[in-house]
């Protein structure tokens, strides 16, 4: 059993800058997506936490070599060497460049500028030397150029790959003599083609491919991430703006150039080039549409007047209400000439750089009169979604439905969870139940670090729930995230007649895996498709918790999706296919199993009903682990405790035999790499 690596993460620790952290985050995103996530990563999670088995490659960013050497210089080093010789890739711009080759040297000579040294990595097996072009200075563009580069052809095969390129430099080497070492797996990608301020050796290499064990590592002198639409015209260096207009003459080869280098690694690269994408209007609705006025007034204490228009102004983010059939009607001419976008949403069209979507006013539209036509959500059909819903509780043994009522959706969002959950004034006025969806998420996110990777055709979710203080002797607020992955399977398998057989199974304590349909049914090999992640506030004598759920439905990527389970299901056996699952039915599926479960577990706890439901589900029976937290035991899963859902794992003696002596692990103390066998202390 294998964990597939769709995790791409960018170094910002001690050394890096921010400004190449977010060159390198928002190029990589667009070239990677929707097949990885692109999220920035510490020196402390690179030394302490389980990220290699997830991850495709680690990047190192433009900065100073030497800040690297001190955050990660021994255990750093040893894991980064070990994820690249099994496999892994690692990528290293500029000053990451220095710092992959076995010796930098920078400015000899110069006692201001001065750093040397061998270094641990050694991935090249030579010297980056620099500067490649004189005039550097730290945190400045006085030294920035466009460097030419020209481009080996017959080391790069796939895709459009130009002769000659320019693209952004500020302090970068060269790979001293690299063509020298081709018999030790270095290939010469492009070189520089100035006259160089430094002895190169033979050749000028400014970007080198080198095979490392069964991984490999691409290093670069220049930066050919940097886009120059995010450079700023007004930096103090008097030559800068002329290089940026080089730089964007050339952007398009720059950018096959790179995507050349990825695919080379072996990454899956976007061929498209996506522009940023824009934050499109939220949708507030109600099953009853007469029920969204009601939502509305509940927010009236903290919705302030401005020119006229309503706003919420709240603590991450500014949301601006507009009535949906007053907008219809005013606003139709305007719309149709295309001037009927706000200020906020003309800055997000067209050619973009980075953009802070924290910044970016959110238009909500109010349907208090009329569902949201097909036209306005052409990705989410509202009328499916609260009709399926009705259906499904007029199945239900509860009277009071409220999950699901109310309903705030949007095409394009940041995270629903952030929406939600980073927005305080407005969380304290939702009712439990209250959702809200999307399509595509432009910074889902995960648990601790991780980011939920966030394609169109995944199933994206909040939920409020106000979950009394008075209920924690009987029902802990911690068991949340065991009932969301129960309502996320039971929904699944009960979703129509015949879906029962879906092979969908919940990993401790939040995860979703499926039995992968592209791999040999034995041994089963099963992979992540969703994911839970509950965030909760103590106010007033309750916990506001926002409960965030990512799943994949119908898209192939980055992992496998529940219709390719139904595809391979329907291959496999000789029963009648089934109906693809839609995210409006399976959304309205699972809010209403999340309904009965709690409503449930309020009245009587992590009972023997909800144990043996979970048991039936899980993938950790009987399994053999690796306590890290406990000096590296070797134990037995035994199934979670009712009262605070900690893990249990019975110590093994000899011969694999239990000692008696349990272990009992807290979820969010500890993470479970489940393909290794291994718990380890979560940082």
């Amino acid at each position: 059993m294998a964990s597939k690596r769709i995790n791409i993460l960018v170094y910002s620790g001690n050394g890096s800058t921010v400004e190449s952290v977010r060159h390198c985050v928002y190029t990589l995103r667009r070239l990677l997506s929707p097949t990885y996530a692109v999220v920035p990563v510490t020196s402390n999670s690179i030394i302490k936490e389980p990220w290699t088995a997830s991850c495709a490659a680690l990047i190192m960013p433009g900065g100073a070599d030497l800040g690297y050497c001190h955050a990660l210089n021994g255990e750093g080093n040893r894991r980064i060497s070990q994820f690249v010789e099994r496999g892994g890739l690692y990528v290293g711009f500029c000053a990451g460049g220095y710092y992959g080759s076995s010796r930098c040297e920078f400015e000899v000579g110069d006692k201001d500028l001065e750093v040397v040294g061998d270094r641990e990595l050694k991935f090249f097996p030579g010297i980056c030397r620099g500067l490649a072009f004189p005039g550097f200075v730290y945190h400045s563009e006085k030294g920035a150029r466009a460097a030419e580069l020209k481009v080996d052809k017959a080391a790069l095969t796939e895709g459009a790959i130009p002769d000659v390129l320019r693209c952004y430099y500020n302090g970068g080497g060269v790979f001293v003599d690299a063509s020298r070492y081709r018999d030790s797996g270095v290939e010469v990608l492009a070189s520089f083609t100035e006259k160089l301020h430094v002895d190169s050796g033979k050749g000028a290499a400014a970007v080198v491919y080198c095979k490392v064990g069964e991984g490999a590592a691409l290093l670069t002198g220049p930066h050919p991430e940097f886009a120059s639409i995010n450079l700023d015209p007004n930096a103090e260096a008097p030559q800068f703006p002329q290089v940026i207009t080089a730089l964007a003459q050339d952007d398009k080869p720059r950018l096959d150039f790179l995507k050349a280098c990825l695919t080379k690694l072996g990454l899956v690269v976007n061929q498209d080039q996506n522009a940023a994408p824009s934050l499109s209007r939220l949708h507030l609705t109600s099953a009853k549409p007469s029920d969204t006025s009601a939502i509305v007034e509940s927010l009236r204490g903290i919705i302030s007047i401005q020119d006229g228009e309503e706003y919420i102004k709240d603590d991450n983010d500014t949301f601006h209400l507009q009535d949906a059939s007053t907008w219809s009607m005013s606003s139709l001419a305007k719309a149709l000439t295309g001037d009927g976008q706000s200020s906020d949403e003309k800055r997000q069209t067209g050619e973009e750089g980075i953009i802070d979507y924290n910044a970016v006013v959110k238009t909500v539209m109010v349907h208090s009169k009329e569902l949201p036509s097909g036209k306005e959500t052409p990705y989410f059909n509202h009328v499916a979604f609260f009709a399926n819903l009705e259906y499904y509780q007029s199945k239900s043994r509860l009277t009071d439905h409220t999950w699901g009522k109310n309903l705030l959706y949007g095409e394009v969002v940041t995270s629903t969870n952030t929406l939600l959950e980073k927005n305080t004034q407005l969380l304290r006025l939702l009712p439990t139940g209250f959702t809200a969806t999307a399509t595509v998420q432009v910074s889902g996110r995960g648990r601790g670090t991780n980011v939920w990777v966030s394609p169109p055709g995944s199933l994206m979710f909040s939920t409020v729930v106000r979950h009394a203080m008075s209920l924690t002797p009987q029902a802990p607020v911690v068991f949340l995230q065991y009932l969301a992955a129960l309502a996320i399977v039971e929904g699944v398998k009960n979703y129509d007649p015949g879906y029962k057989d879906l092979p969908v199974k919940l990993k401790w304590p939040n995860d979703i895996y499926a039995l992968d349909p592209s791999k040999p049914a034995n041994p089963p090999q099963y992979v992540k498709i969703g994911g839970i992640l509950v965030n909760s506030h103590y106010s007033s004598s309750e916990y506001l918790s926002v409960v965030g759920i990512g799943l994949n439905t119908t898209n192939p990527s980055p992992t496998t999706s529940l219709n390719a389970l139904l595809s391979a299901l329907a291959t496999t056996t000789s029963k009648k296919p089934l109906q693809p699952i839609t995210p409006e039915k399976l959304l309205a599926r699972i809010l209403t199993t999340f309904s009965e479960l709690y409503s449930r577990f309020v009245y009587d706890g992590f009972s023997t009903y909800f144990e043996h439901m979970y048991y039936a589900h899980w993938l950790h029976s009987e399994q053999i682990v690796t306590l890290e937290t406990e000096g590296g035991v070797r134990a037995r899963i035994k199934g979670i405790t009712r009262d605070w859902g900690l893990l249990r794992a019975e110590e093994l003696g000899w011969e694999g035999k239990g000692t008696g002596k349990v272990f009992e692990l807290q979820s969010d103390s500890n993470s479970f790499d489940f393909f290794r066998g291994l718990v380890k202390r979560k940082v």
